[in-house]
């Protein structure tokens, strides 16, 4: 019997010790499903991602949270755009840090093939406003002000609605000084993949959602951490055969960029409610 006796105490342990960490972590969002659904720089099929408009469909799709991305203008502006440049997504060029407020709203947002409507390049304020009250917010935070993204935030009344997406460590450190009780969300930095190096990395850094675990092991040892799972779902070929490997006993949701279909998917199969 002796031999059971340390992989069950250390699991009981690691339960316990991700209990405590929960409590001091700062809480998600409430969602409205039990299975979490990210539209992917909003809901982007019919018209251009990282609008106004793709969030609005989002919206209308009934996700928990739409993934937009964050930047900032030369003049100090925070505005929507995925790529550093405006060249992809624009009949404009340049960076986004290089071209001023009043530049980058004259930029016309390409849209889909026949769509005759002008879109144009958001800014983070307007995005906040049409998901006041109606939708949670994935911020992939790409470059920015902490505290002015915190101030709009506030403004808009979209405290506890938000969770931050960190793209570099220092990030890190810039929220959790200046709005500790944001809620965080990162992917596991190169090379940490063993279960050892993964409670070092949760050890020192207070995550909520983790993104890029697929190893079911490291999914269970994760989920005894006390934080949250949510995989990206989106590629080229992305569908139902995507979303039945991703699905599982400790994934709590799924970004997309077929933000309709899945949720069909999801209801058809007894996932989310609904009709």
């Amino acid at each position: 019997m002796k031999e059971f006796i340390f992989p069950v105490l250390f699991v009981v342990g690691l339960m316990a010790r991700g209990a405590a960490m929960a409590q001091d972590r700062p809480q998600l969002p409430i969602a409205r499903h039990r299975f979490v659904v990210i539209a992917h720089r909003a809901d982007h099929e019919h018209v251009p991602e990282n609008t106004v408009a793709a969030v609005q469909d989002a919206i209308r799709c009934g996700v928990d949270y739409v993934e937009i991305d964050l930047r900032t203008t030369r003049d100090g502006y925070l505005v929507l755009s995925h790529d550093a440049s405006v060249d992809r997504m624009t009949d404009g060029h340049g960076k986004v840090s290089g071209l001023t407020l009043a530049e980058m709203r004259a930029l016309r947002v390409r849209g889909k093939a026949g769509d005759s409507i002008v879109y144009r390049v958001p800014e983070f304020r307007e995005v906040l406003a049409a998901c006041a009250g109606k939708m949670n917010i994935y911020l992939d935070y790409k470059e920015a002000d902490v505290a002015e993204t915190w101030r709009q935030i506030k403004a808009a009344g979209m405290e506890g609605h938000v969770v931050v997406y960190l793209n570099k460590p220092p990030q890190y450190g810039e929220w959790r000084t200046i709005v500790p009780q944001m809620p965080l969300m990162t992917s596991l930095p190169d090379g940490v993949r063993t279960r050892v190096q993964i409670d070092s990395f949760l050890e020192k850094n207070t995550i909520g959602v983790l993104d890029n675990v697929y190893d079911t092991v490291m999914q269970r040892f994760v989920a005894h951490r006390g934080v949250a799972l949510w995989l990206d779902g989106q590629s080229e070929k992305e569908g139902p055969a995507d979303w039945g490997r991703l699905l599982g006993e400790h994934i709590q949701g799924m970004q997309t960029d077929h933000p309709e279909e899945l949720m069909e998917y999801l209801r058809k199969a007894g996932v989310v409610e609904g009709h």
